[in-house]
């Protein structure tokens, strides 16, 4: 969007989970990244509710878009602004899926009484919702049943990688990939209990990548990975790159997430982009993928489904693995074209 738009981005100098700064970032200051584009990375100490009332001001937005739901520094702090009627600009407010099931049920004591914050200063009445799907919608009404304004947008995907890499296939041997953060909602642990039942005639490597967030839930999983008979193999890696996932996704068979709920799932379709199917719960968009060769979503009370697609994805030989690869990546270059999203963005600024 940055052709039609100046972009102003703020953050922290710091990513989820560590707790020194991300190097070679100059904090405190405007970095140009594009033209049109600048980011401020803001010290930890130093974002305060007047930091980002300075900030908004210098920047004069016409929109502020708030990219979490429960954030304190960037989206309550701005909310409070809004709401003391400090900020002239138009905010719209992205929950992430945020407001599933899934995710109101880690700490929801915090989130529901930020929920009900935002509902007794009436601030759903005063902002734009995005969703990226029906259910969000759906989500959105049932905890702001004051919302006048959602709209429902996709989001926009990754651009697609020039070309599918390929992979050797051998009938009995089956290579998965899983890319997420390691807590409970992403559920890693189902999959690995799974791999207890895989039969020994199959030899299964499952490579593991994504930052810890929940170091008990991570003991647990070890302990499963420990139990694991020798024909199966799992090895985590720790986090991932954005610019080196398409090439863990290359070196894989198929793509695993067991997630109790995305509201899109990046990862997934960045699986579909370089032509991975991928095994995955049916608590996504993404519906119906058996039917079309790119996938299986399942439901996670029915582990014999999951057991029965990682065989017969193991028993794929080389012409079988490569269909399955050329209607995935076909998927994906389908959902781009399909969506005229930037059509769609432009209402939403507007």
């Amino acid at each position: 969007m940055h052709e039609l738009y100046s972009i102003s981005v703020i953050t922290s100098d710091t990513d989820l989970g560590e707790s020194k700064p991300y190097e070679g970032i100059p904090a405190n200051q405007w970095i140009t990244r594009t033209p049109g584009v600048q980011v401020y990375y803001a010290a930890q100490k130093s974002l305060t509710a007047a930091l980002i009332k300075d900030l908004i001001d210098s920047e004069n937005p016409d929109f502020i878009y708030l990219n979490s739901m429960y954030s304190v520094r960037f989206t309550l702090l701005p909310l409070y602004h809004f709401w003391r009627k400090k900020i002239r600009a138009k905010v719209i407010l992205s929950p992430r899926g945020m407001l599933r099931e899934s995710a109101i049920g880690s700490k929801s004591t915090r989130k529901k009484l930020f929920i009900a914050l935002l509902n007794s200063l009436q601030i759903p009445s005063k902002i734009i919702f995005h969703a990226t799907d029906e259910q969000e919608k759906k989500d959105i009404l049932h905890y702001f049943p004051r919302a006048k304004r959602i709209e429902l947008i996709p989001n926009f995907s990754a651009e697609l990688p020039s070309a599918v890499s390929e992979i050797e296939k051998n009938p009995g041997k089956l290579r998965c990939v899983f890319i997420s953060r390691i807590m409970a909602i992403k559920n890693i642990s189902f999959f690995l209990d799974l791999l207890k039942e895989v039969p020994d005639s199959i030899l299964l490597d499952l490579s593991i990548y994504g930052e810890v967030e929940d170091e008990n839930y991570w003991q647990e999983a070890r302990q499963i990975i420990q139990s694991l008979p020798k024909h199966v193999r799992v090895t985590y890696y720790g986090p991932l790159p954005h610019t080196e996932v398409i090439a863990a996704l290359d070196a894989n068979h198929i793509f695993v997430l067991p997630t109790l709920g995305e509201n899109f799932g990046h990862a997934i379709f960045e699986s579909f982009s370089a032509g991975r199917p991928v095994l995955i719960s049916n608590k996504t968009p993404w519906q119906n993928l058996r039917n079309q060769l790119i996938g299986w979503d399942l439901p996670l009370d029915n582990p014999k489904a999951w057991l029965n697609a990682l065989i017969e994805a193991t028993e794929w030989d080389q012409p079988a693995f490569d269909s399955w690869s050329r209607a995935s990546r076909a998927f994906a270059a389908r959902h781009v074209e399909q969506f005229n999203l930037k059509q769609d963005y432009l209402r939403l600024f507007n």
